[in-house]
Order: structure tokens, then sequence, then C-alpha cells
């Protein structure tokens, strides 16, 4: 698909645009309002396909559950393995349409991988996700950015005192659930180790409360999100912090989201995978 489409929807689902407008730019730059209806398919996700680990799989228990935040109870899908005693906790976090079905299937992949896993729902204190992922994306942008990590610190607590993990947490993040971990990792000392899927970055000043260590991938092609990556790593190096940085060449944001045919990129998806899981069990084990 040319570059050009995938840029165009970059740019609506960050919030650059409503969808009529999008629309009407879509079906500008494919020359009709036809070809854009077949575009269209291919730039949004297919949930359909978030179903890589079943909602029944008998190899886990999933739940919902819920922790204490404050005046907020933030809640999300919890999911461990079956045969597991104590493992160790990694909080997923979705990106900024919510804790929606691929989200929730990660959420089961990373149980899979031998951790339990909790899909938090950062939405929760406002009713929850809903269906239609612009509405989910304009709830996430009424979200108070200091409360969002305390929500987060509340979860990494609630986890860490649960019988079913070992004490330790670590967080995987992807978009605006990247930024988030980069902003948990900020303010948790307790963080055992941080995943940021093209995330973006914390402020450099910011970078020397970092404890936990850090694993951070960035798509090629994200132009907006890599634009902060030198002075990130720049102050990452002075503070002498603990991190991995992977830019795979030529592939867009998103290249994680195997529901969406224009930015999924498998090869880089299952090395990033294979990259996060082994960095986790390091560090959290």
């Amino acid at each position: 698909m040319d570059q050009k489409f995938i840029d165009l929807f970059d740019s609506y689902t960050h919030g650059g645009m409503n969808r009529r407008s999008f629309l009407d730019r879509l079906a500008a730059l494919a020359g009709s309002t036809a070809a854009a209806s077949v575009l269209l398919p291919l730039l949004e996700n297919n949930y359909a396909l978030a179903q890589t680990v079943a909602e029944n799989d008998p190899r886990l228990i999933v739940e919902t559950a819920a922790f204490p935040a404050g005046t907020a109870t933030i809640s999300g899908l919890l999911a461990r393995p079956k045969d597991a005693a104590k493992a160790p906790a990694v909080i997923v976090i979705h990106e900024n349409r919510g804790l929606n079905p691929h989200i929730r299937d990660v959420t089961r992949r990373v149980a899979l991988a031998g951790f339990v896993a909790f899909g938090v729902d950062f939405l929760s204190p406002l009713g929850g996700t809903p269906e239609d992922a612009d509405k989910a994306r304009d709830m996430i942008g009424t979200l108070d950015a200091a409360a969002v990590v305390a929500w987060g610190r509340a979860v990494l607590a609630g986890l860490a005192a649960r019988p079913e993990t070992n004490g330790k947490v670590g967080a995987i993040g992807f978009c605006w659930g990247g930024g988030q971990v980069n902003a948990l990792a900020v303010a948790e000392p307790r963080l055992g180790a941080g995943v940021a899927y093209y995330g973006r970055q914390p402020k450099s000043e910011a970078v020397p409360a970092i404890q936990a260590p850090l694993m951070l991938h960035y798509g090629g092609l994200d132009q907006g999100i890599n634009a902060g990556i030198p002075a990130f790593e720049t102050a990452l190096k002075a503070a002498g912090k603990r991190y991995e940085l992977h830019v795979y060449e030529n592939v867009n944001h998103a290249f994680n989201n195997d529901t969406n045919a224009a930015r999924y990129d498998k090869a880089a998806a299952e090395l990033a995978w294979s990259r996060t899981v082994g960095f986790l069990k390091t560090h959290l084990a």
C-alpha cells in the first residue's frame, strides 16, 4: 500500500482529524470515494483476526479483575497459565483505542509465555472501553496524565500482592500504551522491566528517575515518534540506564498489530516479540 495512505491513517488515529475529514482526505488521495472504500478495510483494524489465542484456551485461566486506585477502580483482563505456580506479572497497556479485542488477545499471548498478564483498561473510570474506536480515542484524550500514572502504580502494587505472582511486575505497552510504560518507569521504582512499542518518550530531565531496564521498539517509517529517539537515547546513556533500543527498518507504526493489514509486519513483529519475552523473563524471573 502506498505510504501516503498509511501516513494519513496514522494522523487520523493519533487525533489529527475527525472521521469525516479523514474519509474526505482518503477519497481525495485515492481518487474517488469508491477507491477509498476499497482501501478503508485494509487501513482499519479487523478484530475478527484477534483470536490467535482463544478466549477459552484450556491452557489459561482468564477472568476479569479490578484494583483500587485512590477514588477510582481500574479493571481489566487477567490471564495466567493454568499449570503455573507463582509467576511474574506483566501489565499490558493498550493503544489509544482502549482495551479492544486485539489487546485482549495480546494479554492472552503474554500469559501463554508464562506470565500473570493484566490487560488494563485505563478507560474503566469512565465506564470502560466502548466498541466505537473513535469514541474510545476521544475518551483517552480526556484522561489526566498524572492520574493515569497513579492508576498504573496502583495496578502494579495490586498485581505484586496477588498470590499467583512472584511479586515482580513488568509492563508492556503499544503506541499510547508504550508512552505510558515510559511514564510509569519514570514514576515507579518498583517496576521490574518495561517494554515500549513505538511509544512517546519522556522528557530528558525525567530520565534519571528511571530504575527499570527498558526495551524500546520502533518502526523505521514512524517519523513522528522516532523524532524523539535521539534525545531519549542520549539521556539514557548519560544517566547510565539499562536499555535495549531496536529500530525495525521499513516498517510502520503499529507494526505489531496483526489485525491491521496495512501496518502489520510479520517478520518485525515476531522478532520484536521474541526479544520482548526473553527480556521480560530475564528481568522478572
